[in-house]
């Protein structure tokens, strides 16, 4: 049955699908009601077709269908069919033989998946639905790599982000204008610039901040100190002061109180912090989001459809998710094929480098094996559909690039490292600052020591420390892009400066990954041009997967084609045809043996040739031997200077193909590399990797197809060539967008550079403020009589903030090349 819209249906809320309806929740139980009232006898229910009773059964769902209820109708081989919604209707149109033949009662029903979260950080944390983690406060991730629907996390802090940003402007307008003279304060009058401060910075805390308390409040509860615990101390110590600073000033001693009888308030420290927290971590949650894309991208590999053979002879596209086992389908050039299966008839050959990298594709005839993904090149086939959903090969790619995502642990941030001996630390001395004013203070002794401790507690809370990360990240990420390379996040970068070992794929990642002529050899008095004339004309005609890189090399050479008759392909052996009056025969030794041509005085410099990791043929004109010609994936010219400046570096440097052991031997041996591990496919190239961590090693993985991807997301940091495939580039930490090798020794160089830079900036974050601490304690009292002005607390904070910028700012000339 053929049909015109092939439309997935899957979005309709009226689909029904297994027998549950969206948009009617009472359906199971209205089944059984209408089927005890109409009294159908149940072999009249199995049939979809014969009314009984003014009703019918729906096929899809099999819901009792009224006749006379204006529901949907279709007509499939002189049968008329009827369905309870629309939804029914599409699925049976788009797929009659699925319904009727029983393959739906055949086909596995998985129970139904519940997204599931975890923290990466802390993976014995798992739940149902999006969250926060209890131990580190991170946001939780999905444990299948990919979150159903958009990020509302993302969206809701990019909001709140939106509202501190909005309060945050004019309340820095309103504090620090004076110090720049604008006299704002003097025009609208201190109070009203009181008033006018708690409402700007009100839905901040109580509202925008909501999520930082909550995370702050947690780890005190579970003893995980860390740096919401700072925050929530800080922000709320210094709102919740000068609230009550605010309105009831006359709670505070005439000593402490400015001139006006108003005490100093923190509003604006509050808000900035919160806005720079915000910032932080909505890059944060936009970098995250981004790992669900490789797993996107691989089950993009696989067609939506699949066009299905019915046993009546019947050809029309299914939708892939009811192919069951057993199932026949067709493939034409050019397709995809939908699920791993087996060669009924035809012959054709595949691209399978999504599986092993390899730009040759492989020739498949019937009883062969294809996979689900690759893609056919030029026959017409005829499969049978083998391992389907979960139990494919892409399936299994997917789940191993999902769970090596989530099993590689996000470093926990150098701040919360800090915070936790900091935060402690910092509590003490508020704790020990309280009760020596409350015990040697002077009257009224009380409100010394609350001022005093929540002054340190203020303090203490550094505004800089949300910019002291994400500032040095988007300056190296933009440093990195200038020189070609592309960071993902900030993982990676300080992964990078702890890597000692590098896998590196073959094609496209060491040679240019496209097959091109490399050798010509001639024999006898048969000139280069008239042989090569020839071997274009006869390759023009054949499917072989080298045929194409044959012909754009002879057509580089602006010799053009002899015409060529009673062309013929030997499977397995060559081709062979007439120019003129004279014979050609193109191919291997068993196809010289064909043509009648002796082969043996090649098959020396044949071998050579096959040595240096070449594929050589062999080409007779007349029944003689007349010349070699030979192709290869050629290597970048850059990838000898790149490994040697690497191993100058430290690293030890492995070549993981699935190309065979003497191709792979041969590109080793040309650019110095220590290992070689040939013929191997992704779950090897993950299994290495795990197996060198397992040995204690850092490890980079590079490549560029979806055969190396696991083993990128498995990896300290995966480095991507951005000319290679989309999973790959997704899978990566690390992207270098000219494919050159060299990029790596640029992000190592960086990733060092940025590392420095953000201990740097934390440095400036903490110490000010750390310097503040005794101040804010009290320490100056017995000497000048005064505690902690705010001016001192407004300096403080502003100066870490702009040693951070200018820090960060560094990193746009750090020099990456040598």
């Amino acid at each position: 049955m053929e049909k015109a819209d092939h439309s997935d249906h899957r979005a309709d809320k009226s689909s029904c699908c297994s027998g549950e309806h969206s948009g009617h929740n009472h359906n199971h139980f209205e089944h059984d009601a209408r089927a005890v009232e109409l009294a159908l006898p149940a072999d009249i229910l199995k049939n979809a077709t014969v009314p009984q009773d003014g009703a019918v059964k729906d096929p899809v769902c099999g819901m009792i269908v009224k006749l006379d209820a204006g529901k949907p109708t279709l007509t499939h081989k002189g049968d008329d069919f009827h369905f309870c919604s629309q939804g029914c209707h599409d699925k049976f149109e788009n797929d009659p033989y699925f319904y009727l033949s029983g393959n739906k009662a055949k086909k596995k029903q998985a129970a139904p998946k519940n997204s599931m979260f975890t923290c990466p950080m802390d993976p014995e944390i798992v739940q149902e639905g999006p969250g926060t983690c209890p131990i580190c406060g991170m946001a939780l991730e999905p444990m299948d790599g990919v979150a159903e629907g958009p990020n509302h996390e993302l969206i809701d802090f990019t909001r709140r982000l939106w509202v501190s940003i909005g309060a945050a402007v004019p309340l820095l307008i309103l504090t620090m204008g004076p110090f720049f003279g604008l006299p704002i304060r003097e025009w609208l009058g201190e109070k009203v610039s009181l008033y006018l401060e708690f409402a700007l910075a009100t839905p901040v805390i109580v509202w925008a901040a909501a999520p930082f308390f909550h995370r702050g409040w947690t780890s005190i509860k579970t003893w995980n100190l860390n740096m919401w615990t700072l925050i929530m101390i800080g922000v709320g110590a210094a709102y919740l002061y000068s609230t009550i600073a605010t309105f009831l000033p006359g709670l505070f001693p005439a000593g402490l109180q400015m001139p006006g009888g108003h005490m100093p308030v923190y509003y604006e420290a509050a808000v900035v912090i919160v806005a720079l927290v915000f910032v932080g971590q909505v890059l944060e949650l936009r970098a995250r989001e981004r790992t669900g894309d490789a797993i996107r991208a691989l089950l993009d590999l696989a067609p939506k459809m699949a066009r299905r053979i019915t046993p009546d002879g019947d050809e029309y596209d299914a939708p892939l998710e009811n192919i069951i086992e057993g199932d026949h389908m067709r493939v034409r050039p050019g397709e995809a094929i939908p699920v791993d299966s087996i060669v009924l008839e035809g012959r054709t050959s595949v691209d399978e480098s999504m599986l092993t990298g390899e730009p040759l594709p492989i020739e498949k005839s019937e009883g062969d094996t294809v996979t689900g993904g690759t893609i056919n090149k030029n026959g017409s086939l005829i499969i049978k559909a083998a391992r389907v959903g979960d139990e494919t090969v892409l399936a299994r790619i997917v789940s191993m690039v999902s769970s090596a995502q989530r099993s590689r642990a996000a470093i926990q941030g150098l701040a919360d490292r800090v915070a936790s001996y900091f935060v402690p630390t910092v509590v003490i001395i508020a704790i020990f600052t309280f009760f020596i004013w409350l015990a040697f203070g002077p009257d009224p002794s009380f409100v010394f020591a609350i001022v005093s401790a929540v002054s340190v507690l203020i303090i203490a809370c550094p505004c800089a420390l949300g910019l002291a990360t994400p500032m040095s990240i988007m300056t190296a990420t933009g440093r990195g892009a200038q020189a070609g390379v592309l960071i993902k996040d900030a993982e990676a970068l300080e992964r990078m400066a702890k890597v000692d070992i590098l896998i590196v794929d073959k094609t496209g990642t060491l040679t240019e990954g496209k097959p091109a002529l490399t050798d010509v050899v001639t024999f006898g008095n048969v000139s280069e041009e008239a042989m090569l004339a020839m071997v274009r004309g006869i390759e023009a005609g054949s499917e072989h997967p080298l045929a194409e890189a044959i012909v754009e090399g002879i057509e580089a050479k602006d010799i053009a084609a002899a015409p060529i008759t009673s062309f013929e392909a030997i499977t397995g052996k060559g081709v062979q045809g007439t120019s003129g009056k004279q014979k050609i025969a193109l191919g291997n030794a068993a196809m010289m043996d064909v043509a009648g041509a002796d082969h043996k005085a090649a098959d020396k410099q044949a071998d050579a040739l096959r040595v240096q990791g070449k594929t050589a043929m062999y080409i007779a004109i007349d029944g003689k031997l007349a010349g070699l010609i030979a192709v290869t994936d050629p290597i970048k010219a850059t990838s000898r200077d790149a490994i040697a400046a690497l191993h100058e570096a430290g690293l030890k440097i492995i070549m993981a193909t699935g190309d065979n052991e003497k191709t792979a031997r041969a590109v080793a041996d040309q650019l110095g590399i220590d290992e070689v591990r040939a013929g191997v496919l992704p779950e090897d190239k993950k299994a290495l990797v795990d197996e060198l961590h397992a040995q204690g090693h850092k490890v980079a993985m590079a490549g560029d197809g979806v055969n190396d991807a696991p083993a990128l997301a498995a990896a300290e940091v995966g480095i991507a060539m951005g000319t290679g495939a989309d999973v790959a580039v997704e899978s990566a930490g690390v992207t270098l967008l000219k494919g050159d090798l060299t990029g790596i020794v640029r992000a190592r160089k960086l990733s060092v550079a940025t590392l420095s830079n953000i201990k740097q900036n934390l440095f400036f974050a903490f110490a000010y403020n750390t310097a503040g601490i005794p101040i804010a304690a009290g320490i100056l009292y017995p000497l000048s009589g005064t505690l902690l002005s705010p001016m001192i607390a407004a300096a403080a904070m502003s100066l870490s903030s702009v040693s951070v910028v200018a820090n960060s700012l560094r990193l746009r000339s750090v020099k990456l090349l040598p």
